[in-house]
């Protein structure tokens, strides 16, 4: 079942502008952020995709280029991966747009637990180690780290806000998703996060 509408003949989707719900706050999305691991395989809307991406990572500051999640040292180092059934795209901030890598269904291969091979987004979030000038090698792994956890943690918000059930995740067969992902070696797959709408209580 496909479940987000987008054009399989193009390996670019432009995805719309974000646009948050009328009403959403801060305090309302931290009294409601919470951990779930069961998903309904419901399709994803584009402009949810689009607003969720923007919201964990995207471009607030045109003028120079900043993020919505910080990140030491301004690296910039965390790329953003969107594993669907239509098949695995990674974000391009700067354009507000996906850019397919692979297209099989790489959901399955994304976690350990049963749930994020039906669940209609996981996202991958991958570092790219050569971002990261003038730090120590025994150092990057503990940025990276935080800089993830920071975008993940903005997805965690925008889902609260919205009503949609997620997860962060570290069991991942990272040499298997990198080779699927076609990583390089200076790319390290830090965490993953799956989204979806949350199955009724």
């Amino acid at each position: 079942m496909s479940t987000i509408a987008l054009d399989l003949a193009t390996d670019t989707v432009v995805l719309p502008a974000p646009a948050f719900p009328p009403g959403a706050s801060l305090e309302d999305a931290l009294k409601k952020r919470r951990s779930a691991r069961a998903f309904r395989a419901d399709a994803l809307p584009l402009q949810t995709l689009s607003t969720l991406l923007w919201a964990g990572c995207g471009i607030n500051r045109r003028d120079s280029g900043h993020r919505t999640s910080p990140s030491a040292h301004n690296w910039q180092e965390i790329d953003v991966f969107a594993v669907m059934a239509e098949g695995a795209y990674r974000y391009d901030a700067a354009g507000h747009r996906l850019l397919r890598v692979s297209a099989e269904d790489l959901r399955a291969d994304t976690g350990q637990q049963d749930f994020v091979g039906t669940a209609p987004l996981n996202l991958v979030y991958v570092a790219d180690f050569a971002r990261m000038q003038d730090c120590q090698p025994d150092e990057r792994s503990f940025f990276a780290g935080a800089d993830a956890a920071f975008v993940a943690q903005n997805v965690y918000l925008y889902c609260a806000s919205v009503g949609l059930a997620t997860v962060v995740r570290a069991l991942i067969d990272r040499r298997r998703v990198a080779t699927a992902l076609g990583l390089t070696k200076a790319q390290r797959i830090a965490l993953a996060q799956t989204v979806g709408k949350p199955v009724p209580a």
